[in-house]
């Protein structure tokens, strides 16, 4: 296998900081692959530096001096104040990062010049950003704070202190929603707000081909994950529809596991030509499995993966459809590492302890998944700014990824062979 190369990150423990990639719904390299933007805490405060690949200078872009926004995922940070971690997207073709800073919603360009374009309303919470293909829209997903209003110290446990309580189920009790608020990012204006009731969204993408379009998730559903995950929001009709429904499968690749609402689903992605939603998760009491919908046909493509394939990991895609993941792949003799994760206890049913960077090249019609381990990726998966997060750059050739094997975040890459 190929050896990890290190990317961005400190060279030593002594005296070191964090650095992550931007979350996986968007890439973080330009598009012509010369630039890796990344989060660092490297100056006592997340802020988002671009690196030049070929020279390996790093420029700041954002200007926090307010630590981390309270945010999912980051549910024990600072209420209205800080940078939204979660928030951060790249406008790949433009080189153009938007972000949420102390409620304000931002962009900035190579030029560093930084522009406001919005205000987060009062008592809303966000999440995970997504900009247009076209670069003309920007979605910013927001939920009724009080979906997250608890005292972290009291009510909250394990290593990021998200609530004991089940955040979906307060979602349906109290009746809350989520909105997806999308912007124009040349005036900041916001163009409109779709609210989903007894919703709470996380995940936002706009159609590649199709910017009317915007999926979106429910998260940690409470009840029905297996048919509650995926929707998707036309604007022009202003509908909704459910992606994944319950029924019988006839790709014949599941090993005769049926769709259910027991099941568990997870990170969906469009393909570059916005026609196919990939996922992935597990059938209910049974193996993990990928997905596949395409939405002309409505025809779903559904793999079981192996019984002892049996650890958490994320799915991204290529440019030629190709898929890569930092889960699930063992090798028959493997000893796995025994570690305490505390974000093992979510709705998921895999364990976080999975070892290699892994290109994946699927066979849909044939129901056959080819697994190529790369490397070890090394990451200790303790918090979610140490899970790997594998992205392909846009070449293909390279795949970056981020891990914690000692003190700090570091991001990596290992070269794809072809």
């Amino acid at each position: 296998m190929e050896e990890r190369i290190l990317v961005s990150g400190c060279e030593g423990e002594e005296g070191g900081y964090d650095t992550q990639l931007l979350y996986f719904t968007c890439s973080s390299l330009s598009s012509d692959d010369q630039r890796l933007y990344v989060i660092s805490d490297r100056d006592g405060h997340p802020n988002v530096y671009v690196r030049n690949l070929a020279t390996g200078q790093e420029t700041r872009l954002t200007d926090n001096h307010h630590g981390t926004l309270k945010s999912y995922v980051y549910f024990d940070c600072n209420p209205g104040k800080g940078l939204g971690k979660a928030s951060v997207c790249l406008d790949s073709t433009r080189d153009i990062i938007y972000y949420i800073q102390d409620n304000q919603i931002c962009k900035v360009g190579l030029d560093g010049a930084i522009q406001v374009l919005n205000q987060v309303p009062d008592d809303r919470t966000t999440a995970f950003t997504h900009v247009s293909n076209d670069g003309k829209l920007l979605c910013v997903p927001m939920t009724d704070g009080r979906a997250l209003d608890y005292d972290p110290d009291k009510e909250g446990y394990g290593l990021d202190r998200r609530p004991v309580y089940n955040i979906d189920g307060r979602v349906q009790e109290e009746r809350l929603s989520s909105y997806l608020c999308v912007y124009d990012t040349a005036t900041g204006a916001l163009l409109y707000e779709k609210e989903v009731r007894l919703c709470w969204i996380t995940h936002v993408q706009f159609n590649p081909a199709d910017p009317e379009l915007i999926m979106f998730n429910h998260e940690w559903p409470s009840f029905d994950c297996g048919i509650r995950r995926i929707w998707l929001y036309d604007h022009r009709s202003d509908t909704i529809v459910r992606i994944r429904k319950e029924g019988a499968d006839t790709s014949g690749n599941t090993g005769g596991h049926e769709r259910r609402g027991a099941d568990w689903i997870c990170h969906e992605m469009w393909t570059d030509d916005g026609g196919t939603i990939i996922y992935h998760g597990g059938y209910a009491n049974g193996p993990a499995l990928v997905g596949k919908y395409e939405l002309a046909s409505q025809r779903y493509w559904e793999i079981a993966l192996p019984e002892d394939y049996n650890a958490y990991g994320h799915f991204t895609m290529d440019h030629q459809h190709n898929l890569c993941c930092d889960g699930y792949f063992k090798f028959p003799d493997d000893i796995k590492a025994v570690r305490e994760n505390s974000t093992d206890n979510g709705p998921d049913p895999h364990k976080k302890d999975g070892e290699y960077i892994s290109r994946v090249v699927p066979h849909w019609e044939k129901g056959r998944l080819e697994w190529i381990p790369l490397c070890k990726h090394l990451s200790d998966w303790l918090g979610q700014d140490a899970h790997p997060h594998p992205i392909y750059n846009h070449a293909g050739d390279a795949i970056f990824f981020n891990s914690r094997s000692g003190k700090y975040v570091k991001v990596y890459k290992v070269p794809v062979s072809k």
